[in-house]
C-alpha cells in the first residue's frame, strides 16, 4: 500500500531532488496545483504553486517524517518566496489528502512554530489537495539531468524538529 503527499516549497526542482532520495519515497513528479488554471503549464500556470507529488510507503517513512524534512529544506516563514524565486508560484504550501493528513500538518506546523528553528512564524498554506497538473518533461528530474542547475533548497545540518509537549499526532 502506498500513500500520496503534495508539497510546495519554492522551485519544484530542488524539492524533488532532495525528497526523492529519502528512504520510503517510491516516486516523485513535479507539477502545478492550488491555483486557478486548468491544464496548467510552465508558461501558463496562473496562481498555481510549483509543487511535488510524492508517492511513498508509509511502512518505511511516515507523513510526519516527510513534513519534517520539508520544513528542514525550505524556509516556511517567507510568503511567496524561496531564495531568489519570488511570486505566488513559489509559496510554501501543503495540499493534504484527508483529515488525518490535515491533523498531522497542523501538529507539525505547531511544532515548527514552537521550536524557534526559524526566525518567524510559519506562513505555509494548508489546503485540501485538488487537481495536480504534471509539469513538462524538461522539468521532471531536472537536477539529476543538470547537476549544476539552480536550487535554493538544502539540508540544514543538525536541524531536528522537537515535538512540543501536548502534541497529539
Amino acid at each position: 500500500m502506498t500513500e500520496r503527499a503534495v508539497l510546495a516549497g519554492g522551485c519544484f526542482w530542488g524539492m524533488q531532488d532532495l525528497i526523492r532520495k529519502r528512504p520510503g519515497v517510491l516516486a516523485t513528479r513535479v507539477g502545478y496545483t492550488g491555483g486557478d488554471v486548468a491544464n496548467a503549464t510552465y508558461r501558463n500556470h496562473g496562481s498555481h504553486a510549483e509543487a511535488i507529488e510524492i508517492v511513498y510507503d508509509p511502512q518505511q517513512v511516515s507523513y510526519r517524517d516527510l513534513l519534517e524534512f520539508f520544513f528542514q529544506v525550505h524556509d516556511p516563514t517567507t510568503r511567496d518566496r524561496q531564495g531568489n524565486d519570488v511570486g505566488v508560484s513559489y509559496r510554501s504550501a501543503i495540499f493534504y489528502q484527508d483529515e488525518q493528513q490535515r491533523r498531522v500538518v497542523e501538529d507539525t506546523i505547531a511544532d515548527v512554530d514552537a521550536s524557534g528553528l526559524w526566525p518567524g512564524r510559519v506562513v505555509t498554506e494548508v489546503t485540501p489537495a485538488g487537481p495536480f497538473w504534471e509539469a513538462e518533461p524538461e522539468h521532471q528530474d531536472y537536477l539529476e539531468r543538470n547537476p549544476g542547475g539552480y536550487t535554493c533548497h538544502f539540508v540544514r545540518p543538525d536541524w531536528k524538529l522537537p515535538r512540543r509537549s501536548g502534541g497529539d499526532v
